[in-house]
């Protein structure tokens, strides 16, 4: 059998997950381009060349199961729901974007599509991950609580610590380790003292797998057994996804030079999860370029509503301050 076979996904459900990539690849594109025009503040990390982690890994989770990302967060945003209108008209800091401009393109959060949000400093979201899920566990639900975040994550002390409390109270959470093979410009092995970063996880007595980053198929595969012994109170799982990110660290950083060759960049990009999933379910060209063409139309309206929206007023810095619930 073939691995669509194995997986049991319907040809609607393969052009979905092609759309969905897709859709944050342009996203990305666009938001890059924005960016560079001056016309969102801040700073960007985009994740041009790593959507079938993101796409993957949401495509294999339920409605009720929550997720934590880290500052290159776009995709995960985009794979669970999050209409793309609302999420440039974040980045853009307008109040109609997903948290009415506050949290622009590194703190991304929607609570009701189960985004508990994009935690920027490096590793932090790792141990609100797994106090998520210790309130998951304790609700006594089959829900669960998945964490993204780099290679560099690996090398934190709550890493460790959040891991090794995952592991003796088998809570419901899966650690997806996004290993791009670069902390910023420092190589994943001038920083690291193991092969791969799954092989922590022998110390905290959890499964790790390597998945190759690049094929969404395979992510699918890993995900959902990762989640399915999460639901049966068997655990954490940490899964290092191989992937490889097309652009700089962020666009202060050049795609290629001085810490990485033009040729590494070319070899990589011949393993480009989009066209290499096209071709793997035998899509058409045209049916391709039906698609590119309507997610291409829904970029360009995005765009035109962040630039449109209004920008917050003054009275709405006193807002969400506190929880409501608070005063009760």
């Amino acid at each position: 059998m073939t691995k669509i076979e194995l997986l049991g996904l319907s040809e609607n459900r393969l052009l979905q997950i092609f759309r969905k990539m897709l859709r944050i690849r342009l996203f990305e594109e666009a938001a890059d381009k924005l960016f560079m025009a001056g016309k969102i503040p801040g700073a960007i990390h985009t994740c041009i060349g790593q959507e079938a982690v993101a796409v993957g890994i949401v495509e294999a989770l339920d409605s009720s199961d929550l997720i934590i990302g880290n500052h290159r967060s776009h995709g995960h945003c985009i794979a669970k729901g999050v209409p793309v209108d609302k999420m440039l008209a974040e980045l853009f800091g307008k109040m109609t974007g997903i948290c009415g401009g506050k949290a622009g393109s590194l703190h991304l959060a929607d609570p009701d599509r189960g985004i508990l949000g994009a935690i920027a400093v490096v590793g932090r979201g790792i141990p609100i991950a797994t106090g998520a899920a210790l309130g998951l566990k304790l609700k006594k639900g089959k829900s669960v609580c998945v964490c993204f975040f780099g290679d560099g994550a690996a090398n934190t002390g709550v890493f460790h610590e959040s891991l090794n409390i995952a592991s003796l109270l088998k809570l419901p959470v899966v650690f997806v380790c996004e290993n791009n093979l670069y902390g910023l410009s420092n190589p994943f092995h001038n920083a690291t003292s193991v092969e791969n970063v799954a092989d922590r996880a022998r110390g905290y007595n959890i499964p790790g797998r390597i998945l190759d980053g690049m094929d969404v198929l395979s992510v699918i595969e890993g995900a959902r057994s990762a989640l399915a012994l999460a639901r049966i109170a068997g655990g954490p799982t940490l899964l290092e996804c191989k992937t490889y990110r097309f652009l700089g660290h962020s666009r202060g950083d050049p795609p290629y030079g001085p810490y990485r060759s033009k040729e590494e960049l070319t070899e990589w990009k011949k393993r480009d999860p989009i066209p290499l999933f096209a071709e793997a379910i035998g899509l058409s060209t045209e049916k391709r370029k039906e698609i590119e063409i309507e997610e291409m139309a829904e970029i360009d309206r995005a765009v035109k509503y962040a630039e449109e929206s209004p920008y917050p007023n003054a009275e709405s810095a006193l807002l969400d301050v506190y929880w409501e619930g608070l005063a009760r």
